[in-house]
């Protein structure tokens, strides 16, 4: 895959190791490029990153070939609900998970993505930028290639629909408090002084039958984050028995990832390769923001 970047008139004359910082083109990629890819070129030819580059030169280069991934499995079927050359969001069901472990070395998400990614003939490494718990369902954002993964990483924002055990107030809340692990537990977290800081806004939808519809937002990344949270406030969430939730009317976490927004550099496809703006500047990014309904047996709780 080559990626082309035309010189606006702001960085004419600059050295081409600044102008691809400009690009966002991370220090990892340039050395990969460099090394082990076929170098960058300045209207087809060859240019070294101390040269310097001049305003409507095209700046093209190939993003190095990935390496082989994870197992293809084909029978995992892979829900793709968004995609461009740099950015796809797939929804992930309950019950599986994100990525290969030593508990799940197959059947995971990442194991049907390769497939799929095969069959295309394109890049079968699975670059998740968000991961959710096996039993948590909803959307997963990951990079197509290693220009955009540090891209996507830093420009998300994510938001779950819970179901949390006991009626709240109607409306918005936080719950600020420290997250850390359980003693003597690997999976485990809860509140503790000695955590990082955790912060989760949350705004209640719906509160009856015992139960309680909330619209969460982490502004931190903790691991269990939301369902410690509400844990901690004496509402866990729905079928989460690790943190106090019970089991008999749903068989995992009522924890939907429903919406992500993210940012990706404007683009278009041509025969010669991906012609990227610039990132620089605010107008060449384009905002998206990909929805997911709340699941099944989430919506049967609420009756």
């Amino acid at each position: 895959m080559k990626l082309i970047f035309s010189v606006p008139p702001e960085a004419d004359g600059a050295l081409l190791r600044n102008f691809l910082r400009m690009c966002a083109v991370s220090t990892e990629l340039a050395r990969a490029v460099k090394f082990h890819g076929s170098g960058f070129f300045a209207e087809g030819e060859p240019i070294l990153a101390n040269r310097r580059v001049a305003a409507g030169q095209d700046i093209s280069f190939e993003l190095p070939e990935d390496g082989a991934g994870v197992a293809p499995q084909p029978e995992i079927p892979v829900k793709v609900v968004y995609e461009d050359a740099f950015a796809i969001v797939l929804e992930k069901p309950p019950h599986l998970a994100v990525h290969p472990t030593l508990n799940y070395p197959l059947g995971t998400l990442a194991n049907g993505y390769a497939a799929l990614m095969e069959a295309r003939g394109e890049s079968p490494v699975f670059r998740p930028v968000n991961r959710i718990d096996k039993d948590t369902s909803g959307l997963v954002l990951a990079a197509k290639n290693a220009y955009a993964a540090p891209l996507l990483a830093r420009n998300v924002e994510k938001r779950y629909d819970a179901i949390a055990e006991g009626e709240l107030p109607l409306g918005e809340g936080v719950i600020d408090a420290p997250i850390g692990r359980q003693a003597e537990s690997i999976i485990g977290r809860c509140v503790t002084p000695e955590g990082k800081p955790s912060r989760t806004e949350y705004t209640v939808l719906e509160a009856d039958h015992g139960l309680s519809l909330a619209a969460c937002v982490p502004v931190t990344g903790r691991t269990h984050q939301i369902r410690v949270h509400f844990a901690s406030i004496g509402h866990p969430l729905a079928g989460d028995d690790l943190y106090g939730g019970s089991r008999e009317k749903i068989g995992r976490q009522a924890l939907h990832c429903a919406s992500q927004t993210f940012r990706v550099p404007r683009h278009t496809v041509t025969p010669e390769g991906i012609r990227v703006q610039v990132p620089g500047r605010d107008e060449a990014w384009q905002t998206v923001t990909v929805e997911s309904p709340l699941p099944p047996d989430m919506k049967a709780l609420l009756g």
